[in-house]
């Protein structure tokens, strides 16, 4: 791996850090673009990639957010569960799907919220 590439992985993580930490995305909406973009990784690549740093990250950041007393812990129990069981189910539905098609269903998810929280002011 060449330094041009470890930098550009190390500006990638900070910006997902202090993305993740603040909108509680898992950095995945910066990471899946940067890879694709910065990295030239295919998107189920970059996905999955972005799956694997999210584990950490999200450990991290909601250590300090329990320790701040911001984290509904029913809510967050009863949502892993299904997130966790449909996201094994969707891991395995992405080997079907096209690169194209993956990138095509990530820019719509984005733009739909994107534009309800810039048109509400809220999540």
């Amino acid at each position: 791996m060449s330094i041009i590439t470890i930098l550009t992985c190390l500006g990638i993580g900070i910006l997902a850090g202090v993305i993740a930490a603040l909108c509680g995305v898992g950095g995945g909406v910066v990471m899946v673009p940067a890879f694709v973009t910065l990295l030239a990784l295919p998107q189920k690549t970059a996905v999955a990639t972005s799956l694997a740093i999210i584990i950490p990250t999200a450990l991290m950041a909601t250590t300090q957010n329990a320790k701040n007393g911001f984290v509904d812990w029913k809510i967050a129990a009863i949502t892993a569960l299904s997130a966790s069981i449909f996201a094994y189910f969707g891991a395995d539905w992405m080997k079907t799907m096209s690169n194209t098609t993956l990138t095509r269903i990530f820019g719509t998810v984005l733009v739909l919220f994107g534009t309800r929280m810039l048109w509400l002011g809220k999540a």
